[in-house]
């Protein structure tokens, strides 16, 4: 591949990613607005934990997204499952933004955001893992865990994109316009990226591997259960410590510490801008001394750390709550450097995209989609602001085990 051919497909690669995860972004960030625009007669608290229950729902459809993306990949080829999952994302985004509130449609408003929020579950599903697999198969010898990390940058700069949006929102309109009109902004936004990474993805190289025997979901479930369930549990910590280290615990800011939505936004998005610096500078170094070195190294720490800098965030100075979530950025960020490479050199390459789409996206979907419900829910029931650091812990605990169980083998 030409040095400018692989330009393109890495840039190729990562704007479907920034789009998946841009929306994803924001509607956790809007999530008390457009809880009041579809669940307006409840109280508050209820209203937030709906919005998050179809941010949930959403995230449920992962595996099976995961199923049909990786089927189209492995039997039709990596390119024409890229081009449709953006699409599958970029229009239902689009729809959110002019979908009728309760006010003026009722419940079938309610019913259509959470048919919207299923559609861009399925394309979740496919993209990052589609896409994670296009890079690193593709990347130079010795670059695999760069290109790996590349990906999952091109996933945070898609929410860190989406909470500086978020910041800027805050910033030029009152609480009660965003409320009212300003919460949809964003969603618009989202289908100029979807539009560009789909022109883009014209020009892709296509990467259309030997034809499975089986089908692709049927082989993984017979034959390759043990690699599956090993995906899933590296996938844990990144699930649990991402949605709720970064998505949140922009909530929490507000609840806890009583900040304001711009200044909980301003410190998110600082922590992101370090953590997406972290796993590049993780990536690199995964591919000198080892990913599963520095993965064991970084989750053992998200262990020993998770209470004293959830102790450190529960504080009314700014500049204390900003050092507890950089202290989480640069721990997750170092794991989740090497963690794609490890996902797709663990996997035989005629089933890849199938068995890392279903077992990734199985955690994702599930622990991930419900990990800010359930710190919400937490919170509110055990009134202990340090509750969530309990969930981290237990996710460092599973993805452990995963990773010395881990059988890393190069199929090529």
């Amino acid at each position: 591949m030409s040095a400018k051919s692989s330009r393109n497909s890495i840039a190729s690669s990562l704007i479907g990613n920034v789009l998946e995860w841009y929306d994803f972004a924001i509607y956790g960030y809007f999530a008390s607005a457009i809880g009041l625009a579809f669940f307006p007669e409840s109280d508050p608290s209820v209203q937030v934990l709906m919005a998050f229950s179809i941010f949930a729902i959403g995230y449920l459809m992962r595996p099976i997204g995961g199923a049909l993306f990786g089927h189209i990949g492995d039997k039709y080829g990596r390119k024409l499952a890229l081009n449709i999952s953006v699409a599958a994302m970029a229009i239902p985004t689009f729809l959110v933004s002019i979908l009728p509130d309760y006010n003026a449609w009722g419940i079938w408003a309610t019913y259509i955001l959470i048919l919207l929020r299923l559609i861009q579950g399925l394309s979740v599903g496919g993209e990052f893992t589609t896409s994670i697999i296009y890079l690193v198969t593709h990347a130079p010898k010795g670059k695999k865990a760069l290109m790996g990390a590349l990906a999952t940058c091109g996933a945070v700069g898609g929410v860190l994109l989406g909470s500086l949006t978020g910041d800027l929102m805050h910033h030029l309109m009152s609480e009660d316009m965003i409320n009212d009109w300003g919460w949809r902004v964003p969603f618009l936004f989202g289908l100029i990226i979807g539009l560009v990474g789909f022109l883009m993805r014209r020009h892709m190289i296509d990467d259309v591997p030997s034809t499975p025997k089986k089908l692709p979901i049927l082989e993984v479930f017979q034959n390759h259960r043990p690699v599956l369930f090993n995906i899933s549990g590296l996938a844990v910590l990144n699930a649990v410590g991402f949605y709720l280290i970064f998505v949140y615990l922009v909530g929490w800011f507000k609840i806890v510490d009583h900040l304001s939505p711009s200044q909980a936004l301003d410190i998110n998005s600082i922590s992101m801008i370090l953590f997406v610096i972290i796993i590049c500078i993780a990536g690199y170094l995964s591919d000198k001394v080892g990913a599963k070195n520095i993965m064991k190294i970084a989750t053992v720490g998200v262990f020993i750390f998770s209470i004293p800098l959830f102790n450190l965030m529960n504080h009314h100075n700014e500049q204390y709550i900003l050092l507890g979530q950089l202290g989480f950025a640069i721990l997750l960020g170092s794991y989740f450097g090497g963690l794609n490479s490890i996902l797709v050199l663990s996997t035989p390459a005629h089933i890849r995209c199938t068995l890392i789409a279903v077992g990734y996206n199985l955690t994702l979907g599930v622990v991930g989609g419900l990990t800010p419900l359930a710190a919400a829910w937490l919170l509110d029931k055990t009134e202990n602001p340090i509750s969530p650091a309990y969930m981290l812990m237990f996710a460092c605990f599973i993805t452990l085990i995963a990773l010395f169980k881990n059988n890393y083998k190069e199929h090529y």
